[in-house]
């Protein structure tokens, strides 16, 4: 009998265990609930990045030294009893306040990344627009004397092509440090698309043959007038001088072929610069485009207004006022161009 009664207390003091183990891992995960789904106190935001092949235990420890979790362990255990710690998406990721270590992983395991922005502004060349993604520290660039016109070119796929004109101008959203030629690849496509699509419902003319050609008069249009209400009437300036095998004598051309050369005035001795640009001493479309036109400028080129104007200048308001004639013409440069020079006509 008092062996059945040791058995007894043996089996009592057991089980009293067991409920004590049991009690104190409901009471750990518990905690570690607690944890995990308690809102980070973060003075501020803070950006975190998650590099390619980082495992889940050495981010958890980064996040701890740099005090946004107060411990490394309950995340990473977080990661690994949730079947996700190989699924984590690599980035750059804004943590916040008030967000829970839950939330945090959801959002590693989403890929949802800070975004940047990069502008291709209309009426940019090609080397200003490299300098742009040169100084954007959020790209992935290749070495300065690597981007080149021809490097450019080859990494969207389109080599022996200039890039003048071939990116269409918008505002591009990208997680941080994406190679500069994706961004640009976008933006080629982009470009693509709207002038195949503009290209199809064209008025036809017989002078712009191709959508490259009328790539190019929008680049025209886009660096004569910042008013777009009178580009159609600038587009049809340039075509019918083109019907009629008359120089362009677009300014703007000149000014592209002068390059780094042009100091803020043209001279006559710009105007004779000898390049295939210069509209002045070549007929026909330059050979390129000499900037990223907007969609307006391009618009413009495929739907000129009809008309017989011959020549524009510019007011100095930022408009242009048109004739018909050369002596209309040139008694618009004598009120407007002239004066304000302060030449006599």
């Amino acid at each position: 009998m008092k062996k059945m009664g040791g058995m007894s207390s043996l089996r009592g003091l057991l089980l009293a265990g067991f409920v004590v183990v049991l009690l104190a891992f409901a009471g750990a995960a518990g905690l570690w609930l607690w944890a995990v789904n308690t809102p980070l106190d973060l003075p501020q935001a803070e950006t975190v990045t998650l590099h390619r092949a980082e495992t889940l235990d050495r981010l958890s420890h980064r996040l701890e030294a740099r005090g946004i979790l107060p411990e490394w362990w309950t995340f990473d255990l977080l990661g690994r009893l949730s079947g996700v710690a190989r699924k984590l998406e690599a980035g750059q990721y804004r943590v916040q306040s008030g967000m829970s270590q839950v939330g945090l992983l959801r959002r590693l395991v989403a890929g949802r990344v800070i975004l940047h922005r990069f502008t291709i502004i209309p009426g940019e060349t090609f080397s200003e627009l490299r300098a742009a993604l040169i100084a954007d520290p959020e790209l992935q660039k290749p070495k300065h004397h690597r981007f080149s016109a021809s490097w450019t070119m080859e990494q969207v796929g389109h080599p022996n092509e200039s890039p003048e004109g071939v990116f269409a101008p918008e505002t591009y959203f990208f997680p941080g440090k994406t190679p500069v030629a994706a961004l640009l690849a976008r933006a080629y496509h982009r470009m693509a698309d709207f002038l195949g699509g503009a290209w199809a419902h064209r008025e036809r003319n017989p002078v712009i043959k191709t959508a490259y050609q009328a790539l190019i008069l929008a680049s025209l249009i886009e660096k004569e007038s910042a008013y777009r209400k009178e580009r159609p009437e600038i587009a049809g300036v340039f075509i019918r001088r083109l019907e009629l095998g008359m120089p362009l004598e677009s300014d703007p051309t000149v000014i592209y072929a002068l390059g780094p050369r042009f100091r803020g005035a043209l001279t006559a001795r710009d105007m004779a610069v000898a390049s295939p640009w210069n509209t002045y001493r070549h007929r026909g479309l330059p050979p390129s485009p000499i900037c990223y036109p907007s969609r307006n400028a391009l618009l413009a080129a495929l739907h000129p207004r009809i008309g017989r104007n011959l020549y524009f200048v510019a007011m100095g308001n930022g408009r242009h006022i048109f004739a018909r004639t050369l002596s209309q013409q040139d008694r618009h440069i004598a009120r407007y161009l002239l004066r304000k020079k302060g030449k006599k006509p």
